[in-house]
């Protein structure tokens, strides 16, 4: 994976609250937190972009053995 990078964002401070609050619930840091919600987010990006691909299937667009290998790629990563 290689060394971490160190970022800095912002946040409305609810939201910092809450994710402080969240962590400390589940015995977890922040980090971990932002990490498995970006996981999340990359996930549900490859999805709608795999419900965008079935759609066009069904309308008499077939997926290419090419464009099916990129999406479950995307799905690996």
């Amino acid at each position: 994976m290689g060394a971490a990078k160190i970022m800095t964002i912002s946040l409305p401070p609810q939201m910092s609250k809450e994710i402080q609050k969240l962590a400390q619930e589940e015995q977890r840091t922040i980090s971990e937190l932002i990490r498995e919600a970006f996981r999340q987010y990359k996930m549900n990006r490859v999805l709608e972009a795999g419900r965008r691909e079935g759609k066009r299937s069904r309308h008499g667009k077939k997926l290419t053995d090419d464009e099916i290998e990129r999406l479950i790629d995307e799905l690996r990563k």
